[in-house]
């Protein structure tokens, strides 16, 4: 890699290196278009062939442009690489991109089968240089990769990150271009990769203004909760979209991304498309590494030369489930049955695999592949954050549950992903949060949410934070559990390190081998990792359990208290407990 690194493509601009910038728009429903700048004359663009518009205009980097399209007012460049002052209705800028000179040449990542993975909020750890500083702190749990919330320019100051509306820009409220570059290059410094969630299936209700003069990046024959799909199988569409996978990797040297809901693209012949462009343009010399977040359970868009893994929210609703006895939602799909999923889950990845899932059929055969292609976890964004109250899993169950939980997550030989303050067993809350300008798009976002939770016999009809009000961004700051949270710490220390030496290497081939259930919230599960054979006893409930027959006392004991692994020894596996063997 180079000292200063540029993603080249047909979108947006182009330097040319002797005090100009080309700059061109896709906008096939357009019949002129005018380039206006912030301190130069404007001009009107070239029209070129299948709807597109050029201009190589007198200007560099720092120049402020916008499109005027026949004669409304100026709109921003959607390939915008930075917006000036953050406004999704203003100016993009020309960027410098020799602004920052990168220190590590050498960096060429990690492979998949040591990724740990902390999920986390730029804006909640104080924007791009908060989360720089947090990054020691990180690599010293044992961390190896830190996954982004989407970054892509948003209204506002305070957005969760899926409402972006301008995909190539890093939102300014958390800071400059330079800044994340600077992010990513300190988490290489200390071994640490960096994931990006991006979001291809929709865009934000504030500042798209795609759809007066590109209609074809919508598909209105195919809907999503956001409306119109966006229509990636039109080439100028779907090529928007890989270009946008590769800026992240190459000008920002992300380490992997993460592709928000692709069940809503509704597409998984692009998806592949996209995967193998990607292999194509990032080479062998790389890891880089593709995760997706799909409903559909797709098993066939999983393995090598397509994406590494999928969020397995089958595992954590089943997990859920079980040990809250939650059963409305989507845990209705998991309720009274979550044992039965949770174990089909440990052994073959999905639980729903082509079985019916309400009105429908859900998923594809996924026994074959092994566990690296499965992302586990116990809370993420979405699982504490789609919740009225935004409730981590921390105030819903005992710690020494917890603990248990975390243990099965991070010695079971599937990918595990932690989010944001687990490690100190926080107990804020992580709630849903926006900062629309627009007073009408405030009050939809805050009666949408309330209407949303209104059919749930546990939520009694409180009052659920405004989304919009700043109080809801800052109560969503994690916060270190005065209580248990050094000792949670030292705990998940100590299980990466034991996961790292002893799981991590075979997870590429590691097989299921029997799950049992030992109670109603207790079970048995195995799995062939290399030449020898991972057993987790987990017990999540609140009363001993019987196994029968117990573990030989003579057994390689992984994980575990002595006294525990002596009374498990004699068929009693106590309450609350994970404890784990390595029998080769």
């Amino acid at each position: 890699m180079t000292a200063a690194s540029f993603h080249a493509m047909p979108y947006g601009f182009k330097p040319l290196g002797d005090g100009r910038t080309r700059f061109r728009l896709w906008a096939p429903d357009a019949e002129k278009v005018v380039i206006e700048f912030d301190e130069a004359e404007p001009t009107t663009m070239r029209a070129l062939d299948d709807g597109w518009f050029e201009c190589i205009c007198p200007v560099e980097e720092g120049a402020g442009y916008r499109f005027r399209i026949d004669g409304r007012d100026g709109v921003p460049d959607p390939a915008s690489r930075r917006q000036l002052d953050g406004d999704v209705h203003g100016y993009s800028v020309v960027t410098d991109l020799a602004a920052y000179r990168w220190r590590n040449q050498e960096w060429r990542g990690r492979p998949w089968r040591e990724t740990v993975i902390y999920e986390l909020h730029v804006g909640a750890l104080g924007g791009f240089h908060g989360v720089e500083m947090v990054l020691p702190h990180l690599a010293s749990l044992g961390i190896t990769a830190v996954e982004l919330m989407p970054i892509a320019q948003f209204p506002g100051e305070r957005n969760w990150g899926y409402d972006g509306v301008l995909p190539f820009a890093p939102a300014a409220a958390y800071g400059s271009p330079e800044d994340l570059k600077s992010l990513v290059d300190t988490a290489h410094d200390l071994g640490l990769m960096v994931f990006l969630d991006v979001v291809y299936n929709h865009f934000g209700p504030e500042g798209n203004y795609l759809g007066a003069y590109a209609s074809p990046f919508f598909d209105e024959s195919a809907h999503t909760p956001w409306g119109a799909a966006i229509g990636v199988a039109t080439p100028q569409v779907g090529d928007f979209f890989v270009h946008n996978a590769l800026y992240w990797l190459e000008e920002f040297r992300f380490d992997g991304l993460r592709f928000d809901a692709v069940h809503a693209i509704g597409n998984p012949g692009w998806l592949s498309s996209l995967a193998a462009r990607v292999r194509a343009a990032t080479g062998p010399d790389r890891y880089v590494h593709l995760v997706l977040e799909n409903e559909a359970n797709q098993a066939n868009l999983l393995g090598p030369g397509r994406f590494d893994a999928q969020w397995n929210d089958d595992f954590h609703n089943a997990l859920h489930a079980l040990v809250t006895d939650e059963n409305e939602g989507y845990y209705a799909h998991y309720h009274p049955a979550a044992m039965e999923k949770l174990l089909r889950s440990l052994q073959e990845g999905f639980a729903f695999q082509g079985e019916a899932m309400g009105n429908r059929r859900r998923g594809e055969p996924s026994g074959h592949l092994p566990a690296a292609r499965f992302v586990n976890f116990v809370q993420n964004h979405d699982q504490v954050g789609n919740r009225a109250f935004g409730d981590r899993l921390t105030t819903l169950i005992a710690p020494e549950t917890m603990e248990a939980a975390l243990a099965l997550l991070l010695l079971a030989p599937f990918v595990p992903l932690l989010f944001m303050g687990e490690e100190w067993a926080s107990r804020t809350p992580f709630l849903f949060f926006t900062d629309f300008p627009d007073e009408d798009l405030r009050r939809a976002v805050r009666d949408g949410r309330r209407r949303e939770f209104e059919a749930f016999t546990s939520f009694g009809g409180e009052e659920i934070p405004d989304p919009n009000d700043g109080d809801t961004f800052r109560s969503s700051i994690p916060s270190r559990d005065p209580d248990v949270g050094e000792a949670r710490r030292v705990l998940l220390r100590e299980l990466i390190a034991l996961r790292q030496k002893h799981v991590a290497p075979h997870i590429e081939s590691a097989r299921g081998a029997g799950a049992v259930a030992l109670g109603a919230r207790a079970l048995r599960a195995s799995w062939t990792i290399g030449s020898s054979t991972l057993t987790l006893f987990v017990n999540l409930g609140d009363e001993d359990v019987t196994v029968d027959p117990p573990p030989s006392p003579t057994s390689a004991w992984l994980h575990g208290d002595a006294a525990d692994i002596a009374t498990l020894s004699r068929g009693v596996l106590p309450a609350r407990r994970t404890l784990a063997s390595l029998e080769s």
